[in-house]
């Protein structure tokens, strides 16, 4: 048969173009309607939300006379010595050795290279989500099992489980971690937040995983079975494995909606991206630049997640190993 024409609205590199221009497009019409705004863009403090210079000064503590001995500075003041702790060979002095310094004088500036205010909640987001998602694979794996177990009891433990945690909206289940079982456990606001998380997130990694674990023929359970295989190996062993691989695209998909959803514990005052932009806005008011910056490193991290996801799929793919 003959090779099948192509439109040229199907053409692949003429679509990529399309595309690119059709974003060109949308960019410039935010760019005019942010033009004619009232209001004052400041871009050139982004740079310190992520890292910034501190210049640290170091006063004299009394009058006296400034002197070094064996690397260490102090202040003679006749015969008692005054140590200066703090200060080193790393600081510009403002005073030469003996010479005479009065209390409140700053003798010695450094500048200082420390984290913004950004980074440091990136690692806080970081953090929380790993636990968090540490956790709803835990109770993921065990709420699935649970829900495809021959007992009654533990079937109707998972689906009220599985109902309540899916039907309410996860806001509201912070709130009642931080604010009720937080308090009678004594817990801190990060493992309220991280249990909240991980609880609301394993309703539906449970779902998932269950889905997966039937859709595994029933009869390599029964082939396992036949040659000595106990129902928990098989499930070790040979199920579960088949059933990651199935779910990949979908766990990724969580793990992403985790690592979004994360920005709600912020109404409990952890201080992660989220908190961290409210932050910046309510000193510097500067919404816009703000949350854009917020968002673009939210997207950055979904979009490595997205990425590593993808390579693994590929891989597995590539050998036969999705099916």
């Amino acid at each position: 048969m003959g090779k099948r024409h192509q439109s040229l609205a199907q053409n692949k590199n003429l679509g990529h173009l399309i595309a690119l221009a059709f974003y060109i497009l949308v960019g410039y019409s935010l760019y005019i309607a942010a033009s004619n705004m009232n209001y004052v863009w400041k871009w050139n403090s982004i740079p310190d939300y992520f890292m910034y210079t501190e210049i640290i000064t170091q006063e004299a503590p009394s009058d006296g006379k400034l002197v070094q001995e064996d690397g260490v500075y102090y202040i003679q003041k006749a015969d008692e010595k005054v140590i200066l702790k703090d200060l080193d060979s790393n600081y510009d002095f403002d005073y030469t050795l003996g010479e005479d310094v009065y209390e409140g004088d700053y003798i010695a500036t450094k500048n200082e290279t420390k984290i913004g205010p950004v980074l440091k909640g990136l690692l806080i987001t970081l953090k929380i989500s790993f636990f968090a998602a540490i956790l709803t694979f835990f109770i993921g794996i065990i709420i699935a099992l649970m829900k495809l177990s021959s007992y009654q009891f533990l079937k109707d433990i998972a689906t009220v489980y599985i109902t309540i945690i899916r039907g309410t909206p996860l806001l509201v289940q912070i709130f009642l971690f931080y604010f009720i079982v937080a308090n009678i456990f004594e817990l801190e606001r990060f493992v309220a937040g991280v249990l909240a998380l991980g609880i609301f997130f394993g309703a539906y990694m449970a779902e998932i995983l269950r889905g997966a674990i039937q859709s595994i023929d029933k009869g390599q359970l029964e082939a396992a079975s036949s040659l000595g295989i106990s129902n928990f190996q098989a499930m070790r062993y040979i199920i579960l494995p088949q059933a990651f691989k199935r779910a990949l695209p979908t766990l990724v998909g969580e793990m992403i909606a985790l690592v979004k959803d994360s920005s709600l514990v912020s109404v409990i005052s952890i201080t992660d991206l989220t908190k961290v932009g409210k932050e910046i806005v309510a000193n510097t008011f500067s919404p816009f630049e703000t949350w854009i910056v917020i968002a673009l490193v939210y997207l950055c991290i979904t979009s490595i997640l997205s990425y590593i996801g993808h390579r693994i799929e590929k891989n597995m793919i590539a050998s036969g190993g999705m099916n």
